[in-house]
């Protein structure tokens, strides 16, 4: 049995369960719970405060844990990244009033400036490396109405859409830090029976990742195409090609990158093929 951290509850919560549910995971949620247990799965769902996890993990309470790269650099502790999860992306940024003037680059700007935050260690060693000194404020919440209220001159937050800062009459300058969702284990020594487990989840995750980066295409071609179809249609080693009832036509099934999709499509329609269907792939085991 191992036990895995995640957020109690917001964007990466939602984020982490949906993920653990498409390894075929089934567990019941927080609900005012801080522990609940899988019933297929050997795993229990420790459901904490996100600056919380680095902690939790480090001191063994938890196995792995399911956080924001943000929370987990500024907590300093020591830790492994067992996968990069794609998801909960945002950054780190400095952002002043909308009505002050600012140059791109022009960190200088920031010496002597107060500055509020919620990450004051990321955000004091990204100027430092500037050669500036500012004031740190650290907040906790509520960081985009410290201009607004003469508690500082600009603040350094996460953004993801950037409507929060438009609607508090600030804009962004500068990018801190990039950040996503990270499976994490602390360093140190692992009994085999929990190792197996680990890579068994990180196994399923893999797959769950590769399904989304892949569409999986059947076509109709009439076999005079085929051979310039396939050459448009890697798949994962070549297309299959199943003949059609109506003869001199042939059926092409294959798996196509996401980044590549309107690019094949184009290129195999004028090349022939008709009745194409586009279907998404759940998980994809290599």
């Amino acid at each position: 049995m191992i036990r895995i951290a995640i957020q109690k509850s917001g964007r990466l919560n939602e984020d982490s369960v949906k993920l653990l549910k498409e390894c075929g995971i089934k567990f019941a949620g927080a609900d005012r719970k801080l522990l609940s247990r899988a019933e297929n799965f050997p795993i229990e769902i420790l459901y904490l405060r996100d600056d919380d996890i680095p902690q939790y993990v480090f001191d063994g309470v938890a196995d792995l844990g399911i956080v924001g790269q943000n929370v987990l650099v500024e907590s300093e502790f020591s830790m492994n990244t067992l996968k990069k999860l794609g998801f909960s992306k945002c950054r780190l940024s400095l952002a002043i009033p909308k009505d002050v003037s600012y140059n791109k680059g022009n960190l200088k700007y920031f010496d002597g400036k107060r500055i509020a935050t919620s990450y004051p260690k990321l955000t004091e060693k990204f100027l430092h490396a500037a050669g500036c000194s500012p004031k740190i404020e650290f907040l906790s919440g509520s960081v985009e109405i410290a201009p607004g209220i003469g508690l500082s001159d600009a603040i350094c937050d996460l953004v993801s859409t950037g409507s929060t800062l438009i609607s508090n009459g600030l804009k962004e300058v500068e990018t801190v830090f990039d950040s996503q969702a990270v499976l994490i284990h602390a360093p140190g020594a692992i009994s085999e029976d929990k190792k197996s487990i680990i890579n068994d989840l990180i196994f399923r995750i893999e797959s769950v990742q590769k399904g989304k980066d892949y569409k999986y295409i059947l076509l109709n071609a009439p076999n005079e195409a085929i051979e310039e179809i396939k050459s448009l249609l890697p798949g994962m080693k070549s297309p299959t090609i199943l003949p059609l009832a109506q003869s001199g036509w042939s059926s092409i099934h294959s798996v196509v990158l996401e980044n590549d999709f309107w690019n094949v499509i184009d290129n195999v329609r004028k090349a022939g093929a008709q009745g194409i269907l586009v279907v998404p792939i759940e998980k994809m085991i290599l």
